[in-house]
This record gives C-alpha cells, structure tokens and sequence, in this order.
C-alpha cells in the first residue's frame, strides 16, 4: 500500500513563497506521475501541476511562471516551489500518486495567502 504525506504548507504574506513537499512511500517500484491538486473553500479540486517519471511537466494556466514541479525519483518525492503567491491560491493542496493504473491521495496540507 502507498503512503502519500504532504509538508510546508502554512501562512505566508500575498508575494510570498512556500515549498511544499510529498512523498510517496510503501512502493517498490517508480510513481509513474505526481501531481498537486488543490481546493479551495466552496470550490472543486483542481490540477496545479504535474510532473512524470522522465520530467515531463504541465501547469495550470493560473500557476505558470509562478510554480515549478520538481521530483526526486529515487526517493519518489515531489516538490512544488510556490512563488509570487496571491491570496487566490489559498487552499488545501494534495499531493496525488499514480502507480501501474492505481491512484493515491495524501490527506493535503493547507496554504493561506493572506496579509
């Protein structure tokens, strides 16, 4: 069974930046994609970024420039460098791992962008 645990969330001022991390554990073998997710209050969840096993990445149109994905796939950990963070980008951000067809969520951690 995967384990999927996500750190560094927290307050941080509009303009700020934050790093969050994930990592995925209990498997033997590669996450295929890593992606961070995120949800706002009254919103549905959305896709921030996503990254593959050989560095393929996507963005959400609303990051772009601001958020980069990386991941450590040796150690089956993803990164999100935050930047230039706007009061819209509160939320609840998850972490989620795909592994030969099978999808695992972390229980997220929060970020608030406020002054």
């Amino acid at each position: 069974q995967v384990q999927v645990v996500e750190s560094g969330g927290g307050l941080v001022q509009p303009g700020g930046s934050l790093r969050l991390s994930c990592t995925a554990s209990g498997s033997r073998f590669s996450i295929n994609v890593m992606s961070w997710y995120r949800q706002a209050p009254g919103k549905q969840r959305e896709l921030v970024a996503r990254i593959t096993t050989d560095y393929g990445t996507m963005y959400a149109d609303s990051v772009k420039g601001r958020f980069t994905i990386s991941r450590d796939n040796a150690k089956n950990m993803a990164y999100l460098q935050m930047n230039s963070l706007k009061p819209e980008d509160t939320a609840v951000y998850y972490c989620k791992a795909d592994r030969l067809g099978d999808t695992y969520w972390g229980q997220g951690t929060q970020v608030t962008v406020s002054s």
